[in-house]
């Protein structure tokens, strides 16, 4: 019987197992700031080793060895610590010139000196992924220690008593939850008893994005990057208690953090977006530099402070992204351009990698392909673009059927898209057909989170949960086999439907990651545009929901899957996590596969 804490689905039924509410443990007053941006949700599979050989060994890595040691030397140097939120610099020191120490520290292969090379090639600085940052076995770890910080910016941290022989204790797989409420960020263990936070910080911002690095996730570190409304970003390692600070005071780009992603793969770098419609590509283990991006419009010559960008005429946003290169990249340094007569120290690599302006209007989130290559970026224009991030180009810009759009997700196997917004919709795209294939209808309002389940998408079915500002969780199945091709009468349908199967075809052959075809190759003096307008209703297959779930009354904020189900939170903080079903399918229809498949916890996108 479906209830408050259940719900049924074609494979069985799901039921709430765990909650966390605000106020359920102790929390600090400063938590009655007012709740002015939702709560965001992500989660992480960390697998502890089954056996403890020495016991000395993980503390050791966790600092607990030399805690006492950092602890003495962080008291007998406190100016060196120092982060009072006055200091314009990311290193944290008084003397922004001055670098941080690094004696101990992996030096970055992004920071090192690199050949030139065409703007249009940025692979080798792009996607670093650890089998290429050369010999280095480690990876960097945030440099300030938190709990004796004298930063008024992180205004109070919150442990979990015994955090670190907690962790020295667990075994096995273990689900580590993420997500912001007010001026807070938490981190908890799903399925923890007591159901208390492992860790809380308090900041005098607000958190409005975090992401988690799957690539460097492990038993003694867990990287992840928190966006705040003041622009800041913050790295942070909460099994160690460190951070470092990246864009500090919105020194290169002071709007609102609408969103972050890491790159795939990569173990420093990350793409965050604001809400002056910028992507801005950072390093995590580069200091902030000084950075004025050049204006959309401006002359295509390199500016007074050397930043350099490609423009010509009026810069129209349906059309191309605006790309300023900062004074430190290989271009400007020793490529094309003129380096200036820029000093060694100026052309040490900084933040930001590179400078997107993509809308007029501001980003709403963003997500990356599978295979990190393109980039879905949405805004409140309406618009979804992707673009191409090794030539950091504009590929296709898709219009939404009414109003802006406010959430993105990219299936596993990067054929589909789905975006959701102000029009109600689910859209589905096929990004290698470039066209819309479906939109599905069963919200009521604006939708406010996408999310791909994994462990139920095969190539051929794909499950994926929604959830809006209606309080409805609704999951949704399509079969790509299912969505039949309307019928196109016009010109431009008839150029866009040969476009797209020459694309498909070519990416079957893996000889273009894209495909535009040449002037004149359909009849014309001028490409294809890159704008698509949204098609009519007639024209698009309508999916119906699996499971519409009305949950409490509190505006649903974000939802995402994990092995053992799915996790929902509302604007107020309030977190379910529902686990699926043990019988996924009738008994004549279950396989070995399908049990080893529903039983398998992975990390969560």
């Amino acid at each position: 019987m479906e209830n408050e804490s259940t719900f049924v689905a074609p494979e069985g039924v799901y039921s709430v197992t765990e909650e966390h509410k605000p106020g359920s443990f102790g929390q600090h007053p400063i938590t009655t700031a007012p709740i002015l941006y939702p709560t965001r949700i992500s989660a992480v599979t960390v697998r502890f080793p089954a056996t403890k050989s020495n016991s000395q060994g993980l503390a050791q890595l966790l600092g607990g060895g030399n805690r006492e040691k950092d602890y003495k030397k962080e008291k007998a140097a406190p100016a060196k610590e120092r982060e009072d939120g006055l200091s314009v610099s990311s290193s944290e020191t008084p003397d922004e010139g001055t670098s941080p120490d690094v004696s101990n520290t992996p030096v970055p292969d992004s920071a090192m000196s690199t050949p030139a090379m065409p703007h249009e090639q940025l692979n080798n600085i792009f996607f670093q992924t650890p089998a290429g940052l050369g010999k280095k076995k480690t990876f960097a770890r945030p440099k300030h220690n938190m709990r004796t910080t004298s930063s008024t910016f992180i205004t109070r941290v919150q442990n979990t008593d015994n955090l670190t022989k907690g962790l020295h204790s667990k075994q096995g797989e273990t689900n580590f939850v993420f997500y912001n409420l007010a001026k807070s960020f938490i981190w908890m263990e799903a399925g923890s008893k007591p159901k208390e936070p492992l860790a809380r910080v308090y900041f005098s911002a607000y958190p409005t994005c975090h992401d988690v690095n799957l690539t460097t996730v492990s038993p003694e570190r867990i990287d992840v990057i928190i966006g705040f409304n003041t622009g800041d970003l913050l790295w942070f390692d909460p099994v160690s208690s460190r951070y470092g600070r990246l864009n500090k005071q919105g020194r290169i780009c002071n709007s609102p953090c609408t969103a972050i992603r890491w790159v795939p793969d990569s173990p420093n770098l990350f793409l965050a977006s604001h809400a002056d419609g910028t992507i801005v590509v950072y390093d995590k283990e580069r200091e902030d530099g000084v950075f004025m991006p050049q204006e959309p419009g401006a002359p295509p010559s390199t500016s007074s402070d050397g930043n350099s960008a490609s423009s010509h005429g009026e810069w129209n946003p349906l059309d191309s992204i605006f790309v300023t290169m900062p004074p430190w990249h290989p271009v400007t340094v020793g490529g094309n351009l003129s380096s200036g007569g820029k000093s060694e120290k100026e052309k040490t690599a900084k933040n930001p990698v590179s400078h997107w302006k993509v809308s007029r209007k501001g980003i709403s989130d963003f997500v990356f392909s599978p295979d990190a290559k393109l980039v879905a970026a949405i805004s409140e224009d309406g618009c979804m673009r992707i673009i191409d991030t090794v030539t950091e180009q504009l590929v296709d810009c898709y219009a939404s059927y009414f109003g802006s759009l406010s959430c993105v997700a990219w299936s596993p196997d990067g054929r589909f898209i789905l975006t959701g917004g102000q029009d109600d919709l689910v859209t589905i795209f096929s990004p290698w057909e470039q066209r819309v294939i479906a939109r599905c209808q069963g919200h009521s309002s604006f939708v406010s989170a996408l999310a791909f389940d994994d462990i139920r998408c095969d190539g051929r079915t794909y499950r994926f949960g929604s959830v809006g500002e209606d309080n409805k969780l609704i999951l949704w199945d399509f079969s790509s086999g299912a969505l039949h091709r309307p019928k196109l009468h016009t010109a431009h349908h008839q150029r866009q439907s040969m476009t797209s199967n020459t694309s498909l075809a070519l990416r079957r052959r893996g000889e273009s990651t894209l495909y535009l075809p040449p002037s004149g190759a359909f009849g014309g003096d001028s490409p294809l545009p890159r704008y698509h307008p949204a098609p009519s209703r007639n024209e698009v297959a309508v999916v119906q929901p699996v499971v519409v779930k009305h949950i409490g009354t509190d505006m649903l904020t974000d939802t995402t899957f994990i092995g053992r189900g799915l996790l929902t939170a509302t604007k107020l903080g309030h977190i379910k996590l529902w686990i699926r079903p043990l019988a996924v399918q009738p008994r004549h229809l279950r396989t070995q596969s399908t049990y080893r498949r529903n039983s398998q916890v992975d990390a969560v996108l």
